[in-house]
């Protein structure tokens, strides 16, 4: 760089931090000094190595710039102004109602792929992206993530460090903004960059450590990571947190708080600047052709076959993958059990194994979904619940992604209650616009697989590990918000409510009672979330009772879903929950269903009950 150009890098860094300043003035809250630290790596990075046309922020060839340390947003708001994509006016309206320019960047602006602010995140949904471009797009963009020093001790960073290491991910580059200070004081190592270093190089990545406020060394700095091939790269930037003024610089105290007199800041800054940076273009590129595009055909079964669910999701997410070549899937080391592995062996190619890393996992393909993929990510549901906090905010990015877990409930048997999932539908449906999908048997799994490709948000599948009968046909419909009515007649004394495993135990219960003289009606209420609340207000009106029965603790699962249909006001009919309350150990399937209390014989029992304590009332 020429003496001119690392002065007009020095007063764009100024200007970067002048303007995070005044944005979190006018806010009257918000984090500048965090931005302050990253100022002049930004100006380097916008002014002369980043590849982004923002006038086409979904040019398949742009660069990806993840702000994993997402509080530091007035940086790159301040970014924006400098690059013209927005204006003065409107990065003062930062944190105020309405605004597009929040607290945390979300993909309400065009140009941010995906929400950040959970620290920790950044870095594993950019392994997600820049396996896209290497292995699907096929396009030499390259992924940036700028981090804080704080979340480099979030588990989610080493997970994927060792996943890009692995991988050879060259197109990916991780900003490391060591400022010293945290929240509450220093951070775990301080300013020692060889610390990070260190830890990174031992994944196979190659780093450089840098004074993050030396625009020369900054500049040396991308233009040696972008040289390197074969493995990810790192920038190890010592920073001081504040840096440019005085009052704040390197001070604790001071996270998270407008600079107490922006005024003086601003002039000590040398004042207010209008610079604007002609970002460079990417060069033209297209996605990679993508295979197989075809006719969806299902696998099909007929009625009375035994068929595990997670066998038919293997099936059945492989059509998928030969009809769409935009289907993914994404595995967590158990590809056998949730039959993932069936789409690997037709479509090696879009199959990534993400080991036991279910964070990773997550957001490898949250990552995916934002380069334009339809991602599968499939695990035990037990070992989902990791993940929770990458499902909340892919939710929070708008994330279009399947979500498949199998081996749920104590249905499962002798493995006992750490590979239960029995808290899965209460965690997915918690998430905002999420889809819960519950399916019983081969033929509605094979369709439900189907119907979430063309669903919006977060989608989950439940799926049981052992065989169970086909009782619906492979013509069957079975709309997102439905539900199926197996078993009704005039004189039903109770509606019998299940999913999966329990509905068969339902029409197990409906048969043993049927040579009672009691008749029941049975609900297959396979869409979890939303739930068809028509459905069971017509039961209601016709029975009185509902009885819920689920493989899955009573809080957040069946049980409650069917409880707020009735949250409108309506008259609320009696409702009985049968749901995992005990702490299973290790039985067969069948003992772990009968000392639950949820398989036929006792729902059976709790009908009887009920009958009885109508004819005494």
């Amino acid at each position: 760089m020429s003496e001119t150009d690392t002065a007009e890098l020095t007063e764009l860094g100024r200007q970067l931090r002048v303007d995070a300043v005044r944005a979190a003035d006018a806010a009257g809250s918000g984090h500048p000094t965090s931005s302050m630290s990253a100022a002049d790596l930004a100006a380097v990075l916008l002014s002369r190595h980043l590849r982004y046309d923002f006038g086409h922020p979904d040019s398949p060839g742009n660069d990806r710039f993840v702000l994993s340390k997402g509080h530091a947003s007035p940086l790159l708001y301040a970014m924006y102004l400098a690059a013209g994509a927005v204006d003065d006016d409107e990065l003062l309206t930062f944190r105020k109602k309405g605004s597009r320019l929040e607290g945390h960047p979300t993909p309400r602006i065009p140009w941010v792929d995906v929400a950040t602010g959970s620290l920790g995140q950044g870095l594993p949904i950019g392994v997600g992206m820049a396996l896209a471009g290497k292995h699907l797009d096929r396009i030499p963009y390259r992924v940036w993530v700028l981090s804080g020093d704080s979340e480099m001790a979030e588990g989610s960073v080493w997970e994927a460090a060792e996943h890009a290491g692995f991988e050879g991910l060259d197109n990916l580059t991780l900003i490391v903004d060591v400022n010293r200070l945290g929240q509450r004081g220093p951070t775990r190592h301080q300013r020692d960059l060889e610390a990070y270093g260190r830890r990174l190089r031992a994944f196979g990545w190659h780093t450089v450590e840098i004074d993050g406020h030396d625009i020369e060394a900054i500049d040396s700095a991308y233009e040696e990571v972008r040289a390197v091939t074969g493995r990810p790269t790192a920038i190890i930037a010592g920073t001081r947190k504040g840096s440019g003024v005085a009052d704040v610089e390197d001070r604790e105290g001071m996270h998270g708080k407008p600079l107490p007199d922006a005024a003086a800041a601003i002039e000590e800054l040398g004042g207010r600047r209008t610079a604007r940076v002609d970002v460079h273009k990417p060069p033209e590129a297209t996605v990679a052709a993508v295979s197989g595009l075809g006719r969806l055909s299902l696998p099909r079964w007929e009625k009375g076959e035994e068929v595990a669910t997670r066998n038919a999701f293997g099936e059945a997410v492989t059509a998928l993958g030969s009809a769409r070549g935009d289907v993914v899937v994404l595995d967590g080391e158990v590809g056998d059990s949730t039959r993932a592995e069936f789409f690997s062996k037709e479509h090696p190619g879009r199959y990534f194994e993400c080991y036991i890393a279910e964070q990773q996992l997550a957001a490898a393909a949250v990552g995916m979904q934002a380069r334009g993929y339809l991602p599968f990510a499939c695990s035990f549901a037990s070992f989902l619940t990791r993940a929770h906090d990458f499902f909340r905010m892919a939710a929070i990015s708008g994330a279009d992604m399947n979500v498949v877990g199998s081996h749920v409930g104590v249905a499962i048997g002798q493995d006992g209650p750490s590979q239960m999932g029995v808290e899965d539908l209460a965690m997915f449906r918690s998430v905002h616009g999420s889809t819960v999908l519950y399916p019983s048997d081969a033929n509605q799994t094979a369709k439900l697989v189907a119907a979430m490709a063309g669903a919006e948000g977060i989608r989950y599948l439940r799926t049981n590990r052992g065989e169970s009968p086909v009782i619906y046909g492979p013509d069957e419909e079975f709309p997102i918000g439905g539900s199926k009515v197996l078993r009704s007649g005039a004189d039903d004394v109770v509606t019998l409510i299940g999913a999966g495993q329990t509905l068969h135990e339902c029409l197990g219960a409906a048969d043993i009672l049927a040579q009672e003289g009691i008749t029941v009606r049975v609900v297959d209420l396979y869409s979890v979330k939303p739930v068809d609340a028509e459905a069971l207000r017509t039961a209601a009106d016709l029975t009185g009772c509902l009885v819920t029965v689920e493989d899955h603790h009573p809080e957040g699962g069946l049980g409650d879903a069917v409880a707020e249909a009735f949250s409108d006001g309506r008259p609320v009919p009696r409702l009985v929950r049968l749901a995992v309350t005990n702490m299973p150990g290790s039985a067969s399937p069948e003992e772990q269903l009968n000392a639950a209390g949820i398989d036929a014989a006792t729902v059976a029992a709790a009908v009887r009950l009920l009958v009885e304590e109508a004819v005494v009332g």
